[in-house]
Formats: C-alpha cells, sequence, structure tokens
C-alpha cells in the first residue's frame, strides 16, 4: 500500500495532535487491578471524545503512566494486547486521525498495533543514534523498524521520530549540531520529525527550529510546550505540534481532559492559521 503524503493523513495545515493518556496498564507497579482492563478503555474513549468535541485535528494514544517505562526488549505482551484493545474502541469513538506509541521506544510493537487497529502514524522517540534514558540505554530503533514495516506490509503507516528526545542524556552525540540529529532521523525513516524540549510541558527554543527546519526535508511537530501563550512564535517555525498536559484539567498531566481548555487551545489556533 502507498505511503499517504503529509496532508492526506492529517487532513489540515498544522494539525495539533491530542494525546489520550492511558492509565496504568497490566504489568505496571501502578495498575489498577480493581478497576481492570475495562476501565482503562472506558478512560481512553472519554477522554478521546472530549479531545475531539474540543475541535482537536488527530489523537496519539500511548502508555504515559507506565512508569518506570520498560525498555523496548522487555515491554510485554500484555502491553501490546491492551494498547490494541483501547486503540481500536477508541478509533470506533472518534472520527478523527489517530496515531499510536509505547513507550520506551516500542516502535515495532506500535506498528504492529497501528497495523491492527487501523492507526495512522506512530511515534518513536529514538529512530537513529542513541541515549541513555532513566531507563537505561535505548538504541535506535530504525535500523530493525524499518525492516519490520517492509516485512509485515506497514509501509502506508507514517513515522513520526524524535531527535535529541527530552527525558533522556546525548551526550555522546552532544558535539554535533541539532540539524545533523535531525538528519539522523529524517535518514532513518522518519516522515515527520519531532523537536521537543528538555521535558514534558517545555517547548525548544524557535530559532534552533528554525535551523533544523532549513536543513531538513520532512514537516517537523513539536513533541512538548505548546501552549496560547507562545503559539503566535513557534506555530509559523513549525508543521504541526502534541499537545498533552495542556488539555488536561488544571493542566496537569495526571487529569482528565478538559474539553473547554482543548476548545480555547484550537480557537486560538485557527486564528493564528488564517492570520
Amino acid at each position: 500500500m502507498k505511503k499517504p503524503n503529509f496532508t492526506e493523513t492529517f487532513k489540515t495545515v498544522k494539525p495539533i495532535l491530542g494525546m489520550v493518556h492511558l492509565p496504568p496498564l497490566p504489568g505496571s507497579p501502578e495498575y489498577d487491578r480493581d478497576g481492570g482492563i475495562p476501565k482503562i478503555i472506558e478512560y481512553a474513549v472519554e477522554d478521546a471524545r472530549r479531545l475531539e468535541a474540543g475541535g482537536i485535528d488527530a489523537l496519539q494514544i500511548e502508555n504515559q503512566f507506565d512508569k518506570p517505562f520498560s525498555l523496548p526488549e522487555d515491554i510485554g505482551n500484555e502491553v501490546v494486547a491492551v494498547v490494541t484493545a483501547a486503540a481500536t474502541e477508541v478509533i470506533r469513538a472518534v472520527s478523527v486521525p489517530t496515531g499510536v506509541n509505547i513507550h520506551l521506544n516500542g516502535a515495532e510493537q506500535a506498528l504492529a498495533v497501528a497495523l491492527a487497529v487501523g492507526a495512522r502514524w506512530i511515534r518513536v522517540f529514538a529512530l537513529a543514534n542513541a541515549y541513555i534514558s532513566t531507563s537505561g540505554y535505548v538504541q535506535a530503533a530504525g535500523p530493525q523498524l524499518l525492516r519490520y514495516q517492509r516485512e509485515i506490509g506497514a509501509e502506508h503507516i507514517l513515522i513520526l521520530g524524535d531527535f535529541h528526545v527530552k527525558h533522556g542524556s546525548h551526550s555522546l552525540i552532544a558535539d554535533r549540531p541539532l540539524v545533523e540529529q535531525a538528519l539522523d532521523a529524517e535518514e532513518a525513516g522518519a516522515d515527520v520529525i519531532i523537536a521537543t524540549g528538555f521535558k514534558t510541558g517545555v517547548a525548544p527554543d524557535a530559532e534552533n527550529i528554525r535551523e533544523v527546519r532549513a536543513g531538513v526535508n520532512v514537516p517537523i511537530f513539536l513533541g512538548s510546550g505548546l501552549s496560547v501563550m507562545n503559539a503566535k512564535t513557534l506555530l509559523p517555525v513549525i508543521d504541526g505540534a502534541i499537545v498533552g498536559s495542556t488539555f488536561k484539567e488544571d493542566g496537569k498531566i495526571t487529569r482528565p481532559v478538559d474539553t473547554k481548555r482543548v476548545q480555547r487551545f484550537m480557537d486560538a489556533i485557527r486564528r493564528l492559521r488564517d492570520e
């Protein structure tokens, strides 16, 4: 199947992707045995519906609360199974495009889920190079992921790839300019490159994004930190953004989605798109 282009996937310019953060899954330390899997799916569907009601352009599902995250080789079968179940119900419940991310750097697992449920893209934290995460050494996923994508016939699923991703040390490649690291991700298979700040909710510098944008040949998304306050500065230099905690009640990542916060944010984004 032919890989769709950016516009075919996201249906709008400068799309905003709202996060559906799954509650702790089976196997993680904070998993709620009393609520179980039905509660996880119910929570995910409700957040997805609230995001859509607020006017979001697209959704991304991820196991945000499976902390501390397992390294890719240790991600359990139960994680893949429950993410698949939750993503299936979310896609049934909403009409906006949906993608999948599995922590930590579970690229092949996310691709398998996306293929099974009809998701349009996956996010991968480390396509190229490597970094030291809070869970340990994370290797580049790209070499095996692209071969796996070909093997299972998933070339139509876009790959959103980070470079110099947040929550880790990149000391082995820190002497190389950001644009070179971004090009590494592009060459490793990224259809969209993601730029992030140093932690969740913190945006990268606009000038750094401009420098990277001038050196790569694929769209650039902002992976953290976009807000109503900084959108006027950042939106012109990016092609889209992933937004999580900003859409939650009181702006706290552990809270449910607040539809009114989504509406206010998306109204501001639409005004800026029209300028």
